[in-house]
């Protein structure tokens, strides 16, 4: 990417654009285009297109999406199929029109199936049945990675996609009604320890093993593969290593100072066994994670800590 380059990062005040925001202007990328969800709505065809024509971006970086966790996943399942489908549709097919030399779309890791071979190999999308918590979501995400595989065979379009795993970090969503389980663990903990709460209840059995990686080591990985990589196949993001729920709770209650019990519900549902990337291909390309989970966790309970008036009840 040229350091004049117009970029546009789609979804730039989530987790993941934020992050890729803060990446580019430390790499002095000066020449970034941003909308908020009023100023522009993506799911509306004629505006995405009105958007284009007039910026007309030379980069484009989709990560923008309707996201959430297990329960906003399964309860919200038409608006998780249709939003994600029409901000897609939209970015993409314009992205084409108006000629972006190159764009990215971001999907996860639930786009495997439930009962995948581990680790996630990239060879082993559609080749079984998906989790069903979170299919509607899942099948956005795969109609996205194969409408920039369509568009490079038909169109000659250099359209990209990178797979990351479960994200946290800063700009992290942290409403205990639709958000991930790493942050929901980082609140429930946090106002149990203020409140003085002796236990605080967990959703299934802890047993499910699960890869986090740091949202500023994503960004630099899409970076990374923006100015250096070309190739239709899709390609993982993570760190190639898991943990239990089990064992990142009693981490995150060890960060945040909570000093009470885990009761663990095992009435609720625990999702996918197991979800690791294998991140071979990403590897041999020369690219790495930084932040340790760790660290990671300090840091995003830092970034609740300066948000936590905004989750007062």
């Amino acid at each position: 990417m040229e350091s004049t380059a117009k970029i546009y990062v789609a979804g730039h005040r989530g987790m993941v654009g934020s992050a890729l925001v803060r990446r580019l202007q430390a790499e002095r990328y000066e020449n970034i285009v941003v909308r908020t969800s009023r100023e522009l709505d993506l799911r509306n065809q004629q505006a995405v297109s009105e958007f284009f024509e007039t910026e007309r971006p030379d980069y484009v970086f989709l990560a923008a999406a309707k996201v959430g966790g297990i329960m906003a996943n399964n309860v919200y399942r038409a608006e998780f199929l249709y939003d994600n489908l029409q901000i897609q549709n939209n970015i993409i097919h314009n992205s084409y029109l108006t000629g972006v030399k190159k764009l990215m779309f971001l999907g996860s890791s639930c786009i495997y199936p439930k009962m995948a071979p581990q680790p996630l190999k990239e060879d082993y999308l559609l080749t079984g049945t998906l989790e069903y918590t979170n299919e509607p979501y899942a099948i956005a995400k795969i109609t996205g990675i194969k409408m920039c595989e369509s568009y490079r065979k038909q169109y000659g379009c250099n359209f990209i996609s990178a797979m990351p795993t479960n994200l946290y970090g800063p700009n992290d969503n942290y409403d205990l009604n639709n958000s991930h389980v790493l942050p929901a663990m980082i609140r429930k903990f946090h106002e149990a320890k203020v409140e003085g709460k002796p236990f605080v209840e967990l959703w299934g059995t802890g047993s499910p093993l699960r890869e986090f990686l740091h949202a500023d080591d994503l960004a630099d990985a899409c970076v990374y593969l923006m100015k250096t990589y070309d190739g239709e196949q899709f390609v993982n993001i993570g760190v190639g290593e898991d943990i239990s729920i089990k064992n990142l709770a009693e981490l995150i209650k060890e960060t945040v100072g909570y000093e009470g019990a885990l009761h663990w519900n095992t009435d609720k549902p625990d999702g996918t066994p197991r979800k690791l990337m294998d991140v071979g291909r990403l590897h041999s390309m020369g690219w790495k994670h930084k932040y340790d989970l760790e660290e990671g966790i300090r840091i995003t309970y830092q970034d609740f800590l300066s948000k936590v008036e905004e989750y007062a009840v």
